[in-house]
């Protein structure tokens, strides 16, 4: 039996939820999140196996135009994506190359030098690119759903969607403070913090958008206050 949740979570964005334990031992959960644009072309956050069922849904949702890396460190299943959709760009950080040895080319990048940078899809999805996070996260903002989206800038422990149909447990004694009112989710992003003025910029940038939802790759989607949620979590930066 399949463990994968499909669900439209807002009006043209859909999540695909599975089970993933972090080490064989922390169960964190994995999501990619694609959303159908204005166009009818496809723009997907891959963060999990493209499987048959994930392949029918995108089919049914239009052209991947889009492939998206959340952070360098989310990027398993992008050249499996890519060779399924050769014709869709293949966006993600800048230092995602650096950092790990991959075998496949990013076809346009987040960088710190562009931080304006275009890629197309700007009229409906904004990014902003954590230059100084150790993952170099990139969240966006899908301004029709005021939904944000994003790799491990924040949790939302337990993944319980995500185990929703595993027969494992969600749960973890280690990882349960891994929420946006947590004390270990401020300890989490500190310890991620490579330049303490470009964290605050950056969340500050994410601080002033327009959102009310919140989709993680690890843990259950915020639906309702992710603003708050995330000043929050990223109080520290937010003073």
């Amino acid at each position: 039996m399949s463990t994968l949740v499909i669900r439209e979570v807002a009006e043209n964005v859909w999540t695909f939820s599975r089970p993933f334990t972090l080490l064989g031992l922390f169960p964190t959960g994995g999501r990619s999140t694609a959303i159908r644009l204005q166009s009818g072309d496809v723009w997907i956050l891959a963060s999990t196996p493209l499987d048959d069922e994930t392949k029918q849904k995108l089919s049914e949702l239009g052209k991947v135009k889009y492939i998206l890396a959340g952070n360098a460190f989310h990027y398993l299943f992008l050249k499996d994506y890519k060779a399924a959709y050769p014709d869709a760009k293949l966006i993600g950080p800048e230092a995602l190359p650096k950092l790990k040895k991959i075998d496949f080319t990013l076809d346009a990048v987040y960088s710190a030098s562009n931080p304006d940078a275009q890629f197309g899809y700007e009229d409906e999805i904004i990014g902003c690119y954590f230059s100084s996070h150790a993952n170099k996260d990139i969240a966006f903002l899908h301004k029709p759903s005021k939904t944000v989206i994003a790799a491990d800038l924040l949790f939302n422990n337990p993944p319980n969607e995500q185990y929703s149909k595993s027969k494992d447990s969600p749960k973890s004694f280690l990882l349960s403070g891994l929420v946006p009112t947590g004390r270990t989710m401020r300890l989490f992003i500190w310890q991620k913090e490579e330049n303490k003025a470009g964290m605050v910029r950056d969340a500050k940038t994410v601080a002033s958008w327009d959102f009310v939802r919140y989709i993680p790759c690890h843990g259950d989607v915020i639906e309702h206050g992710a603003n708050e949620a995330w000043r929050s979590a990223w109080r520290n930066y937010l003073a």
